[in-house]
C-alpha cells in the first residue's frame, strides 16, 4: 500500500503511461532443492503478499508487457511466459481501490478505476532470478508453494489457477527446461513432476514414459557422492523439446 505523497507520484505518471483498466499478474514457478517455490511481494504497510504484477502501456502489445515486468521483478530477459485466464470480478480490487480513493480524489487516482487482470504464468531457472521488490513491496521472494503466507485482493484465486494450468499442461507438454539445471538426475526431475502434479509417481513407469517421449539426452557421466550406485545424469534435447511444446506429447500423467 502507498502513502499519499506515492499515490499522487504513481497516478500522475501511470494515467499518462498506462491503459486504465488492464493489468497483468504473473505466477513466476521456481525449482529449488526438490520444492516447488513461487515469487511473491510482501506489500508494504500491509500484513498480506501478493503476486509479481503492473500494467500495460497504452502502445505496448500484452506479451511485451508481461515480459517487461518479468524482467523489471526477476532479472531474467526470456523467460518461459504462458497466459493462462483472465480474471475480472468487479469487487477483485475493493480493498485498494476504497483505500486509494480516501487518500487521493477519483479524478487524479490511477486506482480509482475497475482492473481486469491476465494471468501469465512463467517458469524460471530458481538460480538465475534476483528477486526484486517493486514500488509498493519491501520485499520480493520465494515462497515454498506448500508454506504459502497470507494472499491480498484475489491472488490467492490467480495463484490456484495457474498451478491447476500448470499440471493440465503436464498431460499434453514436456516441463522441465525452464527450472531444472542443464544436467540432472531422473530422480530430480521425477521430484519435479511429483511436486507439481502433488503426488507420487511409480519410479519404473515415469522413467520409461519420460525416456519415451524422446526428449532427454543420457550423458556418459554419473553423479558423483552417496551411498548408493550413483545414478546416470541427463540433460533435454533441446530441439526434441521444442517440437513437444507445439505438437504435444502422447499421453499424459
Amino acid at each position: 500500500m502507498l502513502t499519499k505523497e506515492e499515490l499522487e507520484k504513481f497516478s500522475a505518471d501511470a494515467l499518462e503511461l498506462y491503459l486504465d483498466h488492464i493489468s497483468i499478474d504473473c505466477v513466476v514457478f521456481g525449482f529449488h532443492e526438490g520444492q516447488m517455490k513461487v515469487l511473491m511481494l510482501k506489500s508494504k504497510n500491509e500484513e498480506g503478499w501478493q503476486l509479481p504484477g503492473g500494467f500495460v502501456q497504452k502502445r505496448e502489445p500484452i506479451d511485451t508487457a508481461a515480459n517487461r515486468i518479468l524482467a523489471t521483478r526477476t532479472g531474467i530477459d526470456k523467460v518461459f511466459l504462458k497466459q493462462f485466464h483472465v480474471f475480472g470480478d468487479p469487487d477483485r480490487n475493493r480493498q485498494h481501490n476504497e483505500q486509494y480513493n480516501d487518500m487521493v480524489p477519483k479524478e487524479r487516482n490511477f486506482f480509482s478505476h475497475r482492473f481486469i487482470s491476465i494471468g501469465y504464468y512463467a517458469l524460471v531457472d530458481f538460480s538465475d532470478a534476483i528477486p526484486t521488490p517493486d514500488e509498493f513491496s519491501e520485499l520480493c521472494a520465494w515462497r515454498d508453494v506448500n508454506d504459502l503466507p497470507v494472499f491480498l485482493l484475489d491472488h490467492e484465486l490467480i495463484f490456484n489457477t495457474a498451478l491447476d494450468t500448470l499440471r493440465l499442461q503436464l498431460s499434453y507438454q514436456p516441463i522441465g527446461y525452464n527450472l531444472m539445471p542443464k544436467e540432472f538426475t531422473m530422480p530430480e526431475l521425477q521430484k519435479l513432476y511429483e511436486t507439481i502434479l502433488g503426488k507420487k509417481l511409480d519410479r519404473r513407469n515415469f522413467q520409461r514414459r519420460i525416456l519415451g517421449f524422446g526428449i532427454l539426452n543420457k550423458l556418459p557421466q554419473t553423479r558423483k557422492g552417496g551411498a548408493h550406485k550413483a545414478p546416470y545424469l541427463y540433460s533435454f534435447d533441446l530441439e526434441n523439446y521444442q517440437a513437444a511444446l507445439k505438437e504435444g506429447l502422447k499421453s499424459g500423467w
